[in-house]
């Protein structure tokens, strides 16, 4: 059963000039995403859309956790996937949800994400 969808979109240039500021960087993004992603915008763009997308499945934004409690990585054949910390996942767990799915997709120019918070039918 589907709890919530959250979708977003940002331009790559605007990531490009936020991400010349560290602290943006470092508050924005995990450790494990700085090194796989660091210096490719389009990806951290990308990244930004999901932490974005998420919080609205939510229902929140960013109130009560940070965009770095919500990391986004890709599997071995690029399928983007999120890992959640601290209070963005006792969020998730508390509001019920099982599982978040999410898809990236982009310009040269933007960058847009959506995703679904889903729960396990009851029977």
């Amino acid at each position: 059963m589907v709890y919530g969808i959250g979708i977003d979109m940002i331009e790559v240039e605007r990531v490009e000039k936020a991400c010349r500021n560290g602290a943006f960087f470092t508050r924005f993004y995990t450790e494990e995403e700085q090194v796989r992603f660091g210096g490719r915008t389009v990806q951290l763009a990308g990244n930004f859309a999901v932490k974005e997308a998420v919080a609205k499945v939510f229902g929140t934004g960013f109130s009560g956790f940070s965009p770095s409690e919500i990391e986004v990585l890709r599997d071995e054949r690029g399928k983007p996937y999120v890992k959640l910390y601290g209070r963005a996942r006792k969020l998730c767990t508390d509001l019920g949800i099982d599982r978040i799915t999410v898809s990236i997709t982009n310009t040269k120019d933007c960058a847009a994400a959506v995703a679904i918070g889903e729960k396990e039918v009851e029977r």
